[in-house]
Order: C-alpha cells, then sequence, then structure tokens
C-alpha cells in the first residue's frame, strides 16, 4: 500500500470534540515542514534546471489532475501579478481543462496520452521545461506527460508524496516529500497538498529570484492591479530613492512599476 493510502494514525474521528479535531490535524500538519526538509537537496536540482532553462527563454508548466492539478495552476497565476512575467512564460495545464479547477470531471486523469495533447496546444518544445504533481505518483495523465517530455528532451520534474513512484522514475529530476498517512485516510487535500503547495511556493520563488524579478526582498516587477499593492509600491519607491510620496506616486503612474520608477529617477538624477 502506498504511503499516501495507508491508515491515518487517529481512528474514530467522528467521536472527537471539535476541539480535539483541530488539535489533531494540526498535530499533522506540523510534520510537512520537516518532509520537505528531507527533500530540500531534490528541489534544489530541480529549481537549477528550470532556471537554466528560463534563462535561455525557456517555459516552465505544470501538469496534474485534481488538487494536484489545482494547485499547479494556482501557483502559476500568481506569477504575472507578484513577479510581472507574462503569463506564458509559467503554465498550469490540468486534467479535464478549466472546467476541473472547480469541478471534478471524471475519468480525466485515465488518459495517458492527453497531457502530451494539452501541452502541444503551447507548442511546447526542448526549451521548456515540466513538472509533474500527483501525490501518489502513480496518476496515468502526469506520468504519461513526463514520459513524452522527457522522451522529446525537456527538462522533467515532479513532485509525489510516495516513494518509489512510476512518476518519480518517469522524472528527470523528481521531488519525493513523504507526509505519511493522511489525518483522513487517503485524503491527500491535506498534508499531501499542503507539500505540495509550499515545493510550489519555493519552486515558483526561487526561480523567479535566480531570474532578478526580486530586488532586496522586494517584488519591484509586480502588477499595480488594487489599491493596495499600488500603496505598497509607493512606499517601495519612497523606501528605495528617499522621496516623498508625492514624488513616488508620480513616478509610478509615469513608469508603471517600481523597477521602472526606480531606474528612471536614478537616470534623471
Amino acid at each position: 500500500m502506498s504511503t499516501t493510502e495507508s491508515p491515518s494514525h487517529f481512528d474514530k474521528l467522528e467521536n472527537m470534540s471539535v476541539n480535539e479535531l483541530l488539535i489533531n490535524i494540526n498535530s499533522e500538519d506540523k510534520t510537512v515542514p520537516y518532509a520537505i526538509e528531507k527533500a530540500i537537496p531534490q528541489i534544489e536540482k530541480l529549481v537549477q534546471a528550470i532556471v537554466v532553462k528560463m534563462k535561455a527563454g525557456g517555459r516552465l508548466f505544470y501538469i496534474g489532475a485534481g488538487t494536484s492539478g489545482r494547485l499547479g495552476v494556482v501557483d502559476a497565476s500568481e506569477i504575472p501579478p507578484t513577479y510581472g512575467m507574462p503569463a506564458s512564460r509559467v503554465v498550469g495545464i490540468i486534467a479535464g481543462g478549466d472546467t476541473a479547477i472547480r469541478k471534478s470531471v471524471e475519468h480525466a486523469e485515465d488518459d495517458p496520452d492527453q497531457a502530451w495533447k494539452d501541452l502541444a496546444e503551447h507548442e511546447i518544445t526542448d526549451a521548456d521545461a515540466l513538472i509533474g504533481i500527483a501525490a501518489s505518483g502513480r496518476t496515468p495523465y502526469v506520468i504519461g506527460g513526463i514520459k513524452s517530455a522527457r522522451e522529446k528532451g525537456l527538462v522533467t520534474g515532479c513532485i509525489t508524496c510516495n516513494e518509489n513512484s512510476k512518476l518519480a522514475e518517469a522524472a528527470e529530476f523528481p521531488v519525493e516529500v513523504i507526509v505519511g498517512p493522511e489525518f483522513v485516510t487517503g485524503s491527500t487535500r491535506m498534508k499531501a497538498g499542503t507539500a505540495q503547495k509550499l515545493v510550489l511556493n519555493m519552486i515558483s520563488t526561487a526561480v523567479m529570484i535566480q531570474l532578478g524579478r526580486v530586488k532586496g526582498n522586494k517584488m519591484v516587477d509586480m502588477q499595480l492591479s488594487n489599491e493596495k499593492l499600488v500603496d505598497r509600491a509607493i512606499k517601495m519607491v519612497m523606501e528605495e530613492l528617499q522621496v516623498e510620496r508625492e514624488v513616488a506616486e508620480g513616478l509610478l503612474q509615469d513608469n508603471k512599476s517600481v523597477r521602472e520608477a526606480v531606474d528612471f529617477y536614478n537616470k534623471e538624477k
């Protein structure tokens, strides 16, 4: 039996009080970062390989089904607003298409050939990198996509929560985060999903920093898409240039990003 499907450490959950449920779920969740820590050498190799591809103009793709697919779509969708990258540079694809983001699409994950068909719509090439996400490590959609991509020369990685899975075997740079049994047996949206989310955060953030999309600790290329972000950007420009708020506001209005505002000001000095 795979680790993600093995029996919970807890039983008779229906007899627990709300307080007991929350404490016990939290006690399981606390183990996730320690499981990820063990996988950092694997994550590092994958990030380094992705950075090489993206510095040369390549793209990063995620494929997954169900919860895993949704997590990939979420991570990819955060890249443009956070780092100012075009949406085409990091792309999340879920088995069953966009409908599956909100509703389960029956048997969408069972076709080992469909992922490559979905990727082909983006004219994917060996200049790109692909990460397959599957807690079980045995999802046909994901395994098939990774196998096809690796055969065609792409950098391939995966995030899975079982050891020695078919997915890890198929990927060039496997990341295995062994979180153990779920609180509710087999409910991999819990610890496994949390682990996948954290690893995706680590990968995409490290890649974006390596690509120069952060200065100091600031998101200097973020999109100014709402009042909160505009206010944050104004404060960033004020701090960086030591100017009054009105000056920072004017620079941002004219230059549309923190990076461009700062560069323009420095050139004009």
